[in-house]
C-alpha cells in the first residue's frame, strides 16, 4: 500500500483494522513482543537522497535464527532477509509470497510449490528440499528451536512438534519434486490455521549451506550471527549490537529488484524515535511492542508537518505472567487480578486506546468469549481470597519488570500500589528485557510482566501448552492440555469457538497470567516514504517496493 502523502489519509489508515477477524507472537507461536533498548551510537547517517530508509526500533534483536527466535525483534529482524511463504495482509487474507501456491483439497494434505524464480543470494535455487531439511531440522529432538508449535500437527510428530528419539525425517512430509512439496496432518485442520502459522510464520532455511552442521550444535553456528545466504528482498550486513541492522538490496530477488539500496533498522529510545521522526533521522517507526510510539507521545508526532501519523488496533497482548510452581493457588493469583485497576492503566497510561481484557484475545479476534466474566477491580474481594487461601501477609512476592516499555513500567508502578494496598509485601526488580526473558525461561521468577503477540488463529498452546515455548508460568491443566489439542485439530471453525470457549473459562478459572490490556499501535511515517509502511497486517508484504523521494 501507497504510505500517505496527505494526512487526510489517516483516516483511512485508523480504519485498517476495524475488520473482524479469524485466529495470533504471534504468535507463533508467541514471542514476546516487548524488550528493552539502549540509545543509539555511532549509528548511520541518511545515505543518498531516494535509496535508503531508516526505521526506528526499540528491542535490540537477540539473534538471526529463523527457527530459535522467540522475541519478535529477532523474528522481525529476520523478515527483511528471509521470505515466508505466504502473507496476511489483512485478517484471514492471504497471499502468495515464497510460495506460489499453497493448497489442500481436503484439509489435510497441502501442496506447496516455491516460486520457481525463488533462489538464495549466492545464486543457489531455493527447492523443496531446503523446505523439507528445513522442517525436519525443527522436528529433530537435538535442534534447539522456539517454533515446533508451527508444525505440532504434522502426521508423525508429537505435540511439541518433535519427532521420536532415534528418528531425523517426519514421514509425512515429502519432496514431490524440485519446486513442490508436501504434508499431511494428523486428522483434517483448519486450513487458515496452518496458512497462519506454517504459512506466514515460518522462514526456512538453506539446506546447502547448513547441512553438514551437527544439528545438535546448530543454534550456536556462525552462520545465525552473520546470515550470509538468504532469499528475501534484503541481504544482510552488518548488526552493530544495540544499534542498528544493517541491510543491502538484493538485486537478484525473485519479486523484482528492490527499489532501495539500503535499509537500516535504528534501536534506540522511544523519545529518541520521536525526535528522529521529526528531524528526518528515521522515515518510520516499526510500530507493535518493538517500536511504537509512546501514547503520551502521539499527539506530538501527529504535528509534525513532514510526517503522517496513524494508530491502529492490535491483537497483541501485556500480562502479568505467574510462576504457577511458586504461586500455586488459583486463589491467590484470582486475587491479584481482582487487586489491579487494569481500567486505570488503560485511563490514565494509555488514555483510552486500548482495552482491558480477560485471557489471550483482543476484542479483533471473533474467538473471544465475550460472555467469561472479566476480574473487575476489587480490593476487598482480593482481600478476601488472600484469606481464604492463608496467605502469609509477612512474605515478601519477587515482582520481576523487563525495562524499555515505558508504559509497561509506569503500569507496574500502578500494580505495585495496587497490591501493596491489599496488604501484599513486594520486591519490585528491573531488568532489561533479554535479561529477564532469561529468567522466565529458567523459572527464576515469581510473577513477572510480558508483552505477546500470537496469531489471529486461536491456537495459543506456545502459551498455555506443557510444552508450549512460552509457557514459562509452568502452567499444567491435563483438561486445558486436552482441548487445546483438540481445537488445533478440529477443521470446523463454529466446533473450535467453541472448543476455545471452554479453554477460556478454565484459563479464567486457573490463572497462570492475567492479561493487562491490549493497547493500540502509534506510527509515524515519513511523507518522503511513497511506497511502504508500518502496518500490523502485511508489513513485510512488498519489500522490493518500498521507496523514499528524499524530497524533504
Amino acid at each position: 500500500m501507497k504510505a500517505v502523502k496527505k494526512a487526510a489519509a489517516v483516516l483511512a489508515f485508523s480504519t485498517l483494522l476495524l475488520v473482524t477477524a479469524c485466529g495470533g507472537n504471534g504468535s507463533e507461536p508467541g514471542s514476546t513482543s516487548e524488550g528493552t533498548s539502549t540509545p543509539t551510537a555511532n549509528a548511520p547517517a541518511n545515505g543518498a537522497k531516494g535509496d535508503t530508509i531508516f526505521l526506528g526500533m526499540t528491542n535490540p534483536p537477540i539473534l538471526f535464527n529463523p527457527i530459535n527466535s522467540s522475541d519478535i525483534a529477532s523474528q522481525f529482524a529476520e523478515k527483511f532477509m528471509f521470505d515466508t511463504f505466504l502473507e496476511m495482509e489483512a485478517p484471514m487474507k492471504f497471499v502468495p509470497k515464497l510460495a506460489e501456491t499453497f493448497e489442500t483439497t481436503d484439509n489435510q494434505t497441502f501442496t506447496v510449490k516455491i516460486h520457481k524464480d525463488a533462489k538464495w543470494t549466492d545464486g543457489t535455487p531455493v527447492t523443496a528440499h531446503d523446505a523439507v531439511f528445513t522442517l525436519n531440522l525443527i522436528a529433530n529432538p537435538k535442534v534447539e528451536t522456539s517454533v515446533g508449535g508451527y508444525i505440532s500437527m504434522l502426521d508423525g510428530l508429537g505435540s511439541n512438534g518433535r519427532l521420536p528419539e532415534g528418528t531425523s525425517q517426519i514421514p509425512s512430509v515429502t519432496v514431490v519434486d524440485d519446486k513442490t512439496f508436501q504434508f499431511k496432518t494428523k486428522a483434517p485442520v483448519d486450513p487458515n490455521m496452518i496458512k497462519e502459522q506454517l504459512g506466514t510464520k515460518l522462514m526456512i532455511l538453506p539446506k546447502h549451506v547448513l547441512e553438514k552442521v551437527d544439528p545438535a550444535a546448530l543454534s550456536q553456528d556462525p552462520f545465525f550471527q552473520n546470515p550470509s545466504v538468504s532469499n528475501g528482498a534484503f541481504k544482510f550486513v552488518k548488526y552493530e549490537k544495540d544499534q542498528y541492522v544493517e541491510y543491502a538490496a538484493n538485486h537478484d530477488y525473485y519479486r523484482g529488484k528492490p527499489e532501495l539500496e539500503r535499509l537500516f533498522i535504528k534501536i534506540m529510545l522511544a523519545p529518541n524515535m520521536v525526535a528522529q521522526l521529526q528531524t528526518g533521522e528515521i522515515h518510520m517507526n516499526v510500530g507493535g511492542g518493538i517500536g511504537k510510539i509512546a501514547v503520551q507521545d502521539y499527539d506530538t508526532v501527529k504535528s509534525f508537518e513532514n510526517v503522517v501519523a496513524k494508530t491502529e488496533p492490535t491483537y497483541g497482548i501485556q500480562y502479568m505472567l505467574f510462576n504457577t510452581e511458586v504461586l500455586d493457588d488459583p486463589k491467590v493469583r484470582q486475587a491479584f487480578a481482582y487487586a489491579i485497576d487494569r481500567k486505570q492503566i488503560v485511563d490514565k497510561l494509555l488514555k483510552g486506546y486500548g482495552e482491558v481484557i480477560d485471557g489471550p484475545y483482543s476484542s479483533i479476534n471473533p474467538y473471544l468469549d465475550k460472555s467469561v466474566q472479566n476480574y473487575e477491580y476489587n480490593p476487598e474481594k482480593a482481600k478476601q481470597l488472600l484469606q481464604e487461601a492463608g496467605w502469609d501477609f509477612n512474605r515478601v512476592v519477587q515482582f520481576t519488570v523487563p525495562t524499555g516499555n515505558k508504559v509497561r513500567e509506569q503500569s507496574a508502578d500502578i500494580i505495585t500500589q495496587n497490591l501493596q494496598a491489599v496488604g501484599l509485601k513486594l520486591n519490585v526488580t528491573k531488568y532489561d528485557f533479554p535479561t529477564m526473558l532469561a529468567k522466565a525461561k529458567a523459572g527464576d521468577f515469581e510473577f513477572l510482566l510480558m508483552g505477546n503477540t500470537l496469531t489471529l488463529d486461536p491456537d495459543v498452546t506456545q502459551l498455555y501448552g506443557v510444552n508450549g515455548t512460552s509457557n514459562y508460568a509452568k502452567y499444567n491443566n491435563p483438561k486445558s492440555e486436552e482441548l487445546l489439542q483438540r481445537g488445533k485439530a478440529e477443521p470446523n471453525p463454529d466446533v473450535r469457538k467453541q472448543i476455545y470457549s471452554e479453554l477460556q473459562k478454565i484459563w479464567n478459572e486457573d490463572l497462570p497470567l492475567i492479561t493487562l490490556y491490549s493497547d493500540h499501535d502509534f506510527v509515524g511515517i515519513s511523507k518522503d516514504v511513497t511506497y511502504g509502511e508500518p502496518r500490523v497486517f502485511g508489513f513485510h508484504k512488498d519489500l522490493h517496493m518500498w521507496s523514499v523521494t528524499g524530497e524533504h
